[in-house]
């Protein structure tokens, strides 16, 4: 504390030189990592010695060890720089996505109106706009215009099978695969920048061909307008880890196991790997539907947004259908909700141990009823029943992009 003033500054000097020899110690070669230790024995001899002189000395002869220790160093290049930071910046935004926020596009129309999915919207080549009319379209509100003739002849055009998937983990595409004409010919693959269900919006037209067992594409079916995207939202993966998941929040859970979900999996929807939905009964409720209330426990559900919903309230009132059963009596597929008076009692821990299931894994396999905003049009728990606790992935938690469908900021 009364040390003066050129005794502290030498301190100083040898704490640094300390922290450039740990720094850069794996760039040294021996000779000068030794001469740089011994100046520094050297300064700190002098200092405890307190002779002024000494000490002075031994600081410039430590300076100019430190100052012509590397030479040779030169500083990386900008490209290599830059190079380095992208490769950091790449890593914390994959680690952000596996442990923290993961982002997810809406893909069909199941939520509306809380969330867009991609919607398809007819509409003839001639009246497309011009390409900088179309950029700004697409960057504002994700439209995509699409002309495609897929049978300009007066045949039949058979199919070998539909394909849906992810391009870049954000944009959807279906593949086309046509069957060949003869044993030869490899068949042809049209890729469409849009999911199915809004190319059949635009046009698309797949029948079925039952004596031959094979999807078709009828003669003349031109496929012309432009598709909405979906919107992008942000996917909280930490909450479920500290709290139980919620009665009417929005989540989002993976498919697997799901095993009503697969084999839909060449219908409207498809089956891709995530939905989304609303959370509409937890672990130990029973939930039926009285044409359009949701019923939890033989009462109505008094959660804000399934109340509104089944009451038509407020945003939900405009083309409104409330909660209803499936009613699709043809499919053969099971269903759980197919008529009014339908029920699903979901399982609790207790519920499983009952039926003699037991290990660490018993809480994961607990369930939870899903269903979309829009059920006219959603395919959720009243066709393949539960999700178990293990597929969550988490609370929806803002909507990102498009900027202009009113959704953008938290999801509620």
């Amino acid at each position: 504390m009364f040390s003066p003033r050129w005794k502290k500054d030498a301190k100083l000097l040898s704490k640094g030189a300390r922290k450039f020899l740990q720094y850069k110690r794996d760039l040294l070669d021996q000779q000068r990592l030794l001469n740089l230790e011994e100046a520094r024995e050297n300064l700190n001899a002098a200092i405890r010695s307190s002779d002024r002189e000494a000490v002075e000395e031994a600081c410039k002869l430590l300076a100019e060890s430190c100052e012509q220790a590397l030479p040779d160093y030169r500083r990386p290049g900008i490209i290599p720089e830059n190079i380095e930071i992208l490769f950091v910046a790449i890593v914390i935004a994959l680690g952000i996505r596996a442990y923290f926020l993961q982002p997810f596009r809406i893909p069909t129309g199941s939520m509306q109106p809380t969330l867009n999915g991609i919607v398809g919207h007819k509409l003839e080549k001639e009246k497309f706009p011009i390409f900088p009319v179309k950029a700004w379209h697409a960057v504002t509100s994700g439209k995509r215009y699409i002309h495609q003739e897929l049978n300009p002849s007066t045949e039949r055009r058979y199919l070998e099978r539909i394909e849906e998937g992810q391009r870049l983990q954000f944009f959807t595409v279906t593949e086309l695969h046509f069957k060949g004409d003869d044993f030869n010919k490899a068949p042809e693959v049209v890729r469409l920048p849009a999911p199915r269900s809004a190319l059949e919006d635009m046009g698309l037209r797949i029948e079925t061909d039952y004596e031959l067992g094979l999807l078709y594409i009828p003669p003349k079916t031109i496929v012309s307008g432009y598709s909405t995207t979906g919107d992008l939202v942000l996917v909280d993966k930490v909450s479920y880890n500290f709290r139980r998941p919620r009665r009417g929040e929005v989540f989002v859970f993976d498919t697997r196991g799901i095993e009503g979900i697969h084999l839909r999996s060449q219908r409207e929807q498809g089956a891709g790997s995530h939905y989304i939905k609303r959370l509409a009964a937890v672990p130990g409720d029973r939930v039926h539907i009285e044409e359009p209330i949701l019923m939890i426990n033989d009462q109505p559900a008094s959660e804000k947004y399934l109340r509104m919903i089944g009451n038509q309230e407020g945003v939900y009132a405009e083309d409104g259908v409330g909660y209803q059963p499936t009613r699709n009596y043809r499919d053969i597929l099971p269903q759980f909700i197919r008529k009014q008076g339908d029920s699903v009692q979901l399982k609790d821990r207790d519920d499983l141990q009952a039926e003699g299931r037991t290990g660490p894994e018993l809480s994961l396999q607990r369930g939870y009823f899903a269903l979309g905003d829009n059920t006219d049009d959603s395919l959720d728990s009243r066709y393949w029943g539960q999700v178990s606790e293990y597929n969550l992935v988490g609370p929806a938690l803002i909507a990102l992009w498009p900027f202009n469908t009113g959704h953008w900021g938290l999801i509620k």
